[in-house]
Formats: structure tokens, sequence, C-alpha cells
């Protein structure tokens, strides 16, 4: 059974940093499935944050071009992602999802705030 799990939420400063992590757990071919961070604010839908395409490459949405990374650790099973220079538009809930399938995790909380 394919399971997500996000952590590394928290409450940060504007102009701060955070790492989020995905652990995934029971997923055959780990290393070259699509992989994705969401994020949902109250009151908003949920929108697509950055990706992992199959062959490794990223794409990024929004505001997160230029700010976020996202990143494969093949060896922890973890799908990374780190923000930089945080405002308070990126408080939000932040889920993890295997790409093209209803598999998503809890979700992280991250709020920006001073």
């Amino acid at each position: 059974q394919v399971q997500l799990r996000e952590s590394g939420g928290g409450l940060v400063q504007p102009g701060g940093s955070l790492k989020l992590s995905c652990l995934v757990t029971g997923l055959d071919m780990f290393s070259v499935t699509p992989m994705g961070w969401f994020r949902q604010a109250v009151g908003k839908q949920r929108e697509s944050v950055a990706a992992l395409t199959q062959n490794g490459g990223t794409n990024y949405f929004g505001s997160a071009k230029g700010r976020f990374t996202i990143s494969r650790d093949i060896a922890k099973k973890t799908v990374d992602l780190q923000m930089n220079n945080l405002t308070p538009d990126d408080t939000a809930v932040y889920f993890c999802n295997q790409l093209g399938t209803p598999r998503w995790g809890q979700g992280t909380q991250v709020t920006v705030s001073s």
C-alpha cells in the first residue's frame, strides 16, 4: 500500500526558509515516479507548487518559481521541497501527491508570519 507522509512545516518569519519532506513508502519504481507538491490556503482551491517528472525534470508554478526547489532523495525515499524567501502568501497546508493518482499525504501546515 502506497503511503505519503509530509513533514517539516511550521511557523517562519517573512523572508525565512523551510524544507518540507514527503516520505513515500510502498511504491515500487519510486525513483522514476512523477511526484508533486501542492498547497491549499484557507478559502482557496488547492494549487500546484512544484513537480518532478519521470525523467528527473522539474516544473514550478506561480510564485514558487525562483524561490522553491523540488528534489528526490532516492536513498531516503523522500520528495523534498526547499522553500526560500517565504512570504505570508505562502501560508497554506502543503500536500504531497503521486501525480496522476488520488494518493495524497495528510498535509503539513506552513505559516509565514512575523
